[in-house]
């Protein structure tokens, strides 16, 4: 009988600032069944990785598991992988922080497990073709991809059973292809179909002068009980005990192995340079929302074929399977595209970086650099169709670690002014800080505030997302029009096929696109026609243009604290007329207190009678959640999911009690108050639903002036602790 060699691989990961309760549920639903299952099993041979962000939830909560695993290791049942400490993409780490990360990791394995790790986990996949060079350096002999990587570069599928040699500047690093194919069998199909494919690659993939077969399957270890419906089937049903009863039984020519040991006894099968690349479906998501919902059609176009042209037709089959094999997409740079607000993020650490490692080595130094890297944790950086950028708790985590290694780099410092082009748009960003506050202004983007860090809380308050298109908004549309949107309480019979379940009755008429991101201090000169619903919408007629259009900006350094003076010449639209109007905003820190005074001045030769508004987004730990936030208007509260207009505000205050802090807004003219919730629409796994980021606030007052006139007002926000 022909044989095969076979690696089971299980990768554990929770990101930074994810909640103690899902620490705690995916380790009784997943990572303890697991390995007590390789117990009741001693002779299944397995490898694992754990991420940083789970090794220290396990070392505070479960060390008795870590001895579990440890044991397992000097048995020599278990290999365990490295990888990066906190889990980042290593595409969007220089070097040194690359190095860094694994080394981290490197010693915590062999201080916990008592071994050297010899291959590492590379997060979501993500190849870029410069990665053996650092790997090396960091003592990496091999990490796994999936086998679409190896497709893309034009590598058959029944060459993937072994592992290549890829190479940077000399450097060299063993790539080992993961099949999909195995990956959708375990653990969804009935264990006899994975044991038939095994049986199938033991006949066909062998072939004299080449190395034996090998087999790779690497997956979540999540997978195995707590994703969504799997803890029933393969743990009250048995499955993965099944399986590996299954594998004891035909141990004879299911030859299990450790990645590290498969290389060490056998030869590669060749070299392989890699295009960039992830998982299929990392591509996808990475293209703009029009491109990857075609792409996404036009997969499921040829796979639908696929599975309806008969066995005996091979030639159109295998026409078909060519032109899926090169179906791809983008790579995940792209989403810094996508996403202006995972790019700014992305880049202050990337700029972090650069002054840390331009500091001598020190307790300091290392302290700062622990804190840059978990900030670099991947969850944050990239979105499917869960969670990803819109988990605001997530990239709050992020920044509370980029603000905490700020801080203590300062050493005593407090007031300064940095003017750079940080987030690599082409135009100078102004960060400015004066001890408990933080800004960065964008005169580029309307001169607006994209960051508000409170630093006694290590809080940014502008964590905020727009509401960005996405490629699934158009599966909702269409399931709404064909009235297969099923909500709660629908009752499931009525539909014909498969209906699209979403959290609420009407859901699709809240599909809100935003044209500019959303901030602080955005001006706004909205029509006539101009009403709260369509201004949430962002569906009105703005007549100026200075909501995402070029400032200049005058930095004044002789106060205590930098004071920017922006100014815009541009043009509001009455009807027919163009008339010119000039905005020149002032903006100064004063201990806690952002002060911004403007002028708006006529500079047309009739009278100017408009609105303007200031838009002042914020975004808060317990999003609508009024047990944790409020928003106070008048002596009347709000929750912060609410849309609502309210007259005559001179002040008005939101609060959250999960970071204890309060935004105080203080108005020199009354003015309307206009609030509206940022809820993208994003999917769970309960079905689409909106997903709180934050709440815009708008101020706006009637205007008139003459040719020449000149209208002033003060907004000031402070920020104060809650108690």
């Amino acid at each position: 009988m022909s044989k095969i060699h076979l690696s089971l691989v299980f990768h554990n990961h929770q990101p930074v600032g994810n909640f103690d309760y899902i620490f705690h549920d995916a380790y009784e639903k997943a990572y303890k069944p697991l390995t007590d299952c390789l117990d009741r099993h001693p002779t299944i041979l397995a490898a694992m990785h754990f991420t940083g962000p789970l090794l220290d939830w396990l070392m505070a909560n479960q060390p008795a598991y870590l001895d579990q695993v440890a044991s397992q290791v000097q048995h020599g049942q278990l290999e365990i992988l490295t990888g990066a400490y906190y889990e980042p993409i290593l595409a969007m780490l220089q070097d040194a922080d690359k190095l860094g990360q694994i080394q981290k990791l490197n010693r915590a394995v062999e201080q916990l497990f008592g071994t050297t790790p010899a291959g590492m986990w590379l997060a979501e996949r993500i190849w870029e073709p410069h990665f053996p060079k650092p790997l090396q350096e960091a003592g990496i002999r091999y990490t796994i991809l999936d086998d679409a990587h190896f497709q893309s570069a034009g590598f058959p599928a029944e060459d993937l059973f072994g592992y290549f040699v890829s190479e940077e500047q000399g450097q060299t690093i063993n790539l080992v292809p993961s099949h999909r194919q195995l990956r959708y069998l375990v653990p969804w199909k009935p264990v006899d179909d994975v044991i038939s494919w095994l049986q199938e690659q033991a006949d066909q993939r062998n072939s004299p002068g080449k190395p034996p077969a090998w087999a790779v399957m690497a997956d979540d270890g999540e997978k195995f009980g707590y994703w969504p419906e799997t803890y029933n089937s393969i743990w009250v049903e048995g499955w993965l005990d099944e399986f590996f009863t299954a594998l004891e039984q035909n141990a004879e020519w299911v030859q299990l192995i450790h990645p590290k040991d498969y290389m060490a006894q056998f030869r590669p099968r060749g070299r392989a340079y890699l295009p960039t690349a992830s998982y299929m479906e990392m591509g996808e998501w990475a293209l703009p929302s029009p491109a990857s919902w075609e792409l996404r059609d036009l997969r499921e176009q040829y796979q639908q074929e696929l599975e309806i042209i008969p066995e005996w037709d091979q030639e159109k089959r295998e026409e078909t399977g060519r032109v899926l094999k090169f179906l791809r997409g983008s790579f995940w740079r792209n989403f810094l595209v996508k996403y202006p607000e995972i790019n700014h993020m992305q880049k202050r650490g990337l700029a972090l970086s650069q002054r840390i490692h331009a500091l001598p080595p020190s307790p300091t130094r290392e302290k700062a650099l622990n804190a840059l890297w978990a900030s670099q944790c991947n969850c944050a950086y990239w979105h499917g169709v869960f969670g990803g950028v819109y988990l605001f708790h997530i990239r709050s985590a992020n920044y509370s670690n980029i603000i905490e290694a700020e801080l203590l780099l300062e050493d005593g410092e407090t007031a300064s002014v940095q003017e750079s082009d940080f987030n690599s748009d082409g135009f100078a960003e102004v960060i400015v800080s004066n001890g408990p506050l933080q800004v960065v202004i964008e005169p580029a983007q309307g001169g607006i505030l994209t960051e508000l860090d409170y630093r006694p809380t290590k809080y940014n308050l502008l964590n905020i997302m727009s509401r960005h298109p996405e490629g699934y908004h158009i599966q909702i549309q269409e399931a709404a029009d064909t009235h297969m949107l099923m909500t709660p309480g629908d009752d499931r019979s009525k539909f014909e096929g498969e209906p699209v379940r979403a959290k609420e009755k009407g859901l699709e008429k809240y599909i809100y696109v935003d044209w500019h991101r959303r901030g602080m201090f955005v001006d706004h000169f909205p029509g006539e026609q101009t009403t709260l619903q369509n201004f949430e919408a962002s569906q009105y007629p703005e007549q100026g243009d200075f909501v995402d259009q070029q400032y200049q900006v005058e930095i004044q350094t002789t106060d205590p604290s930098p004071v920017l003076r922006l100014v815009r010449d541009g043009y509001v639209w009455m009807r027919d007329i163009r008339l010119a109007v000039q905005v020149a905003k002032t903006i100064r820190l004063e201990n806690e207190t952002i002060v911004a005074v403007y002028h708006i001045t006529n500079k047309g030769d009739v009278a100017l009678a408009t609105r303007f508004g200031v838009e002042l987004a914020f975004g808060l730990d317990g999003g609508d959640n009024r047990e944790y936030c409020v928003l106070e208007v008048n002596g009347n509260s709000y929750g912060l999911g609410s849309t609502g207009e309210v007259g005559g505000v001179t002040r008005y205050r939101a609060s959250t009690k999960l970071r204890k802090v309060a935004l105080e807004f203080s108005l020199s003219r009354s003015a309307t108050l206009w609030r509206f919730p940022l809820a993208p629409i994003t999917l769970s796994e309960g079905g689409f639903e909106r997903v709180h980021q934050g709440m815009v606030s708008l101020p706006w007052w009637v205007l008139n002036l003459a040719p020449g006139g000149t209208w002033e007002t003060e907004i000031q926000l402070a920020l104060t602790p809650l108690k």
